[in-house]
C-alpha cells in the first residue's frame, strides 16, 4: 500500500501547478535595482525603504529591556545598527563578524543613533549585480518566506507547459471590436511582466493596479465571471418549474382574499414590483428575482403575495430569515394575514424542541403546511417538503453563498425547480449587482409607504450622554417609547452582554418612572418574544439591546433610538437600526453616540449616516469600505472571489467584459470553456451558487 505524500506548503495555499503559480501575482514591490552608501543611505532612508550594504564589524545578544540581536554592518564611509527583535539562531549565524550583508529597510533614529529594525538581508559579495527588475512581494501563508515562492514563480514561468496555458485565444478582431484601446500586451507578456516588472517601470501604475499589464489581467478574469453567470442565466432557463398564472377563480383565491384583508393598499413602487414577480412566476422556468428595498419599504406584504399566488397553484411556499428573531416577526406577521384566510401554517427553527420540530416536519412533509416559516433549519434539518413551488430567503446577504436554496423534486418523471424570491434591505451597488448577481433579476421598491416620515439623525460626543438621558426622559413622558442599542463588541459577546447590562441599569436607575427592558442574544427565544410583545404593547417604554433589534422589529410607537459607540458599527448596521423608526406617525430621531478620539474611517462613516438615508449611497460606501466578500454573504463561505479586480476602481471594465462575454457565448462557444477552465477551474460552481 503506497503511502499518500503530504501536501507541502505551497500546496497548501493551491499553488499546485506552474498555472496557479503564475496567475499567483505580487501585491507590492520593492525597488532592489538600486543600491546607496551607509552615508547616502543615512540622509535619505528616513521615510521610505533604502538599500545598503557593509561589513558586519559586531554581532550580539543583548537582554535588556528585552532579548534582541544588535548587528553593526559599515562601508568607507559610516556605520549603521540593524535590530532585530525577534530571530532565529541562523540570521544570527548569517550576519556573523565578517559577513558581507546587503540590507534593505527604513533608517530610524534610535536610543543609540541611526538604525534599521528588522531589516531584510541577503548575503552578497561585496560585487554582486543589482537584479534587473523590482522584487516582488507575494501573498504568502505563516512559515511560507517569499525566497521559496519566488523560486517556485521563476521555475513555473520557465515551465513549457504554461505557454500553451497562457496561449492566446482570444479572437483578435473582437478584442478590436469591444476594447477602446489597444495598448494592453499579450496575457502571456503580461503576466510574465507583473512578476518581473523592469527597473524603470511605472511603480505607482503598478501598486494600484491601473498598469496596461493588470488590465489584461483583470479584463480576462471579469470575462470568465461574466461567461460563467451568463451561462448559469441560460442554464436556469432550460429548467422546468411550476407555472403560477394568476388564479382565475377569484372566490377561492389566497391572493385576492390577502389583498381585501390587508389593511392598506400597495404602494405604486409595490404595485409595480408585484407586477414583475407575478410575470416571473408564470413562467415555466424557476424565478430567481432580488427584491430590493429600504428597511420599512414593505417588502414582506410581496413575498405574502408570491406566497399567495403558490398556494393558489396547490404548492407549498416557504420563508427562511437568518435570525430567529426575524423569522418570528415573519411568523406572526403572516399569520394575522393568513390564518383568517384558512392557510396552515409550520413554524421552524433551530431552538424548537425535538417534539415540535417533528410535528412541523410532518407537516411540512405531508403538504398540510401550505406555508412554512423558519431560520436555516429549513435546509440544515431533515426537511422534505411534499410539494415546494417558491422560496423566499429574506436579507439574503446574511446566509453564505452556498446556503442558498436549490430545491428540485420530481413531479412524475419531470424535475421541478422552485421559484426564488430573495430578498434585501441592504441595497446591493450598480457594480455588485453586475458582477455577482448577473444571474439575478433585480426589482427595487423606490417609495416608502405613505405616512412614513423621514428619520432626523443626530450625532453626539459620549460626553454629553447625561443630556441625550435627559431628552429620553422628556421624549417617554410624551408617552413614545425608545431604543437604547448597546455596542457591538466582536470580540467578547461577554463584554458586549456586559455592556448592555450595565447600560440597562443606569437607565433604570435613571428613569424611575418608566418601565425599562432588555433584550439580547444569549436570552432564550420564549424570553426575547416576551420583552418583545411586552414592548410592542408598550407594557415597556425603553428597550436596552444588542443587535438582535437589527432586523425585523416593527413598533410604530417607538420613535427615538440611542445608539451607543456608534463608532463600532459599519455602514450597513447603523442604516438597518434607524429603520427600526420612522414607521409611526410621530417625527422620529436617531442618535449616534460616540467616544473620543475617532478615526477617520469612523468619522466619515458618522458624518456620511448623518447627511443621507439613502441605502443605495449608504451601500456604495459599505463596499469601498468593506469589498464585495462581506456584502455578498460569501466571505464565511471560503471560496475566493475575484482576485485582481477592484469593484469601484474597475468599473468601467465590467461591462466591457459584459460585452465581450455575450459575443463570445453566441460566436465563439468553442472557446469558452478553455477560457472558464484556464481562470476559474474548480470555481465555476461557485459562481453559479
Amino acid at each position: 500500500m503506497t503511502t499518500k505524500r503530504p501536501p507541502t506548503a505551497l500546496e497548501k495555499m493551491g499553488l499546485n501547478s506552474p498555472m496557479a503559480l503564475a496567475l499567483h501575482l505580487p501585491s507590492r514591490y520593492e525597488d532592489e535595482t538600486e543600491l546607496f552608501t551607509i552615508e547616502e543611505a543615512l540622509g535619505l532612508g528616513r521615510f521610505h525603504s533604502i538599500q545598503t550594504q557593509g561589513v558586519v564589524i559586531r554581532n550580539q545578544v543583548m537582554f535588556r529591556p528585552r532579548r534582541q540581536l544588535l548587528v553593526t554592518i559599515e562601508d568607507d564611509t559610516a556605520s549603521l545598527q540593524l535590530r532585530f527583535l525577534n530571530f532565529y539562531p541562523s540570521q544570527q549565524k548569517q550576519m556573523a563578524v565578517g559577513a558581507h550583508v546587503r540590507v534593505r529597510g527604513e533608517v530610524r533614529e534610535g536610543y543609540q543613533g541611526p538604525e534599521m529594525v528588522h531589516p531584510t538581508v541577503r548575503a552578497v559579495t561585496p560585487d554582486s549585480p543589482l537584479p534587473a527588475s523590482l522584487t516582488p512581494v507575494y501573498p504568502a501563508s505563516a512559515g511560507i518566506s517569499q525566497t521559496i515562492i519566488r523560486k517556485a514563480v521563476l521555475q513555473a514561468l520557465r515551465d513549457a507547459s504554461l505557454k500553451e496555458s497562457l496561449a492566446e485565444f482570444l479572437p483578435t478582431k473582437l478584442m478590436a471590436e469591444i476594447l477602446p484601446t489597444n495598448d494592453w500586451p499579450p496575457l502571456q507578456d503580461a503576466i510574465t511582466y507583473l512578476h518581473q516588472p523592469p527597473a524603470d517601470a511605472n511603480t505607482q501604475s503598478l501598486l494600484e493596479r491601473t498598469h496596461p499589464a493588470w488590465r489584461r489581467v483583470q479584463f480576462e478574469e471579469l470575462l470568465a465571471q461574466q461567461i460563467s453567470l451568463k451561462r448559469a442565466h441560460a442554464i436556469r432557463r432550460e429548467r422546468r418549474a411550476p407555472s403560477f398564472e394568476k388564479a382565475i377563480q377569484k372566490a377561492t383565491s389566497i391572493e385576492d382574499s390577502l389583498l381585501k384583508v390587508l389593511p392598506f393598499k400597495l404602494t405604486g413602487a409595490q404595485a409595480r414590483v408585484w407586477s414583475e414577480i407575478g410575470l416571473d412566476l408564470s413562467n415555466t422556468f424557476p424565478m430567481n428575482r432580488l427584491l430590493q428595498g429600504d428597511v420599512g419599504s414593505g417588502k414582506t406584504v410581496i413575498a405574502a403575495l408570491a406566497a399567495a399566488r403558490a398556494m393558489d397553484h396547490g404548492y407549498q411556499a416557504a420563508i427562511m430569515a437568518p435570525t430567529e428573531i426575524l423569522a418570528e416577526q415573519h411568523y406572526l406577521k403572516m399569520q394575522e394575514w393568513f390564518e383568517p384566510l384558512g392557510v396552515k401554517i409550520a413554524w421552524l427553527s433551530g431552538s424548537l424542541k425535538a417534539k415540535e420540530k417533528r410535528l412541523a416536519q410532518e407537516m411540512i412533509e405531508s403538504g398540510e403546511a401550505q406555508l412554512i416559516i423558519g431560520t436555516h433549519a429549513l435546509i440544515q434539518d431533515k426537511v422534505s417538503f411534499a410539494k415546494l413551488g417558491l422560496a423566499v430567503i429574506d436579507e439574503q446577504h446574511r446566509f453564505g453563498v452556498r446556503q442558498r436554496l436549490e430545491i428540485q423534486q420530481r413531479v412524475g418523471s419531470e424535475l421541478f425547480y422552485c421559484h426564488q424570491l430573495m430578498m434585501s434591505a441592504t441595497p446591493i451597488p450598480r457594480t455588485l449587482a453586475m458582477t455577482y448577481y448577473a444571474d439575478l433579476d433585480v426589482s427595487v421598491i423606490d417609495e416608502l409607504p405613505p405616512g412614513r416620515k423621514p428619520i432626523a439623525t443626530k450625532v453626539v460626543k459620549a460626553a454629553r450622554r447625561d443630556e441625550v438621558i435627559s431628552g429620553l426622559h422628556d421624549w417617554l413622558a410624551k408617552g413614545l417609547q425608545a431604543y437604547w442599542v448597546c455596542p457591538l463588541i466582536e470580540e467578547s459577546e461577554v463584554l458586549q452582554l456586559q455592556t448592555a447590562v450595565e447600560s440597562f441599569e443606569q437607565l433604570t436607575q435613571a428613569l424611575p418612572n418608566f418601565k425599562v427592558g432588555l433584550v439580547h442574544g444569549r436570552l432564550k427565544s420564549e424570553e426575547k418574544a416576551a420583552v418583545m410583545a411586552a414592548f410592542k404593547a408598550n407594557e415597556i417604554q425603553l428597550l436596552v439591546a444588542t443587535t438582535v433589534i437589527e432586523v425585523g422589529v416593527d413598533v410604530p410607537n417607538a420613535a427615538l433610538m440611542v445608539i451607543e459607540h456608534a463608532e463600532r458599527f459599519g455602514y450597513a448596521q447603523i442604516h438597518q437600526l434607524r429603520g427600526r423608526v420612522g414607521r409611526g406617525s410621530a417625527d422620529s430621531v436617531c442618535i449616534l453616540m460616540y467616544a473620543e478620539p475617532l478615526s477617520l474611517a469612523a468619522k466619515e462613516r458618522l458624518q456620511t449616516l448623518r447627511e443621507t438615508s439613502d441605502g443605495f449611497v449608504i451601500a456604495e460606501r459599505d463596499l469601498s469600505l468593506r469589498g464585495p466578500g462581506e456584502l455578498l454573504g460569501a466571505k464565511q463561505s471560503g471560496d475566493a472571489m475575484l482576485r485582481f479586480v477592484d469593484l469601484r476602481r474597475d468599473a468601467w471594465l465590467i461591462e466591457l467584459a459584459q460585452t465581450a462575454a455575450e459575443r463570445l457565448l453566441a460566436e465563439h462557444g468553442d472557446l469558452v470553456e478553455r477560457h472558464l477552465e484556464r481562470w476559474l477551474g474548480s470555481r465555476t460552481e461557485f459562481l453559479k451558487a
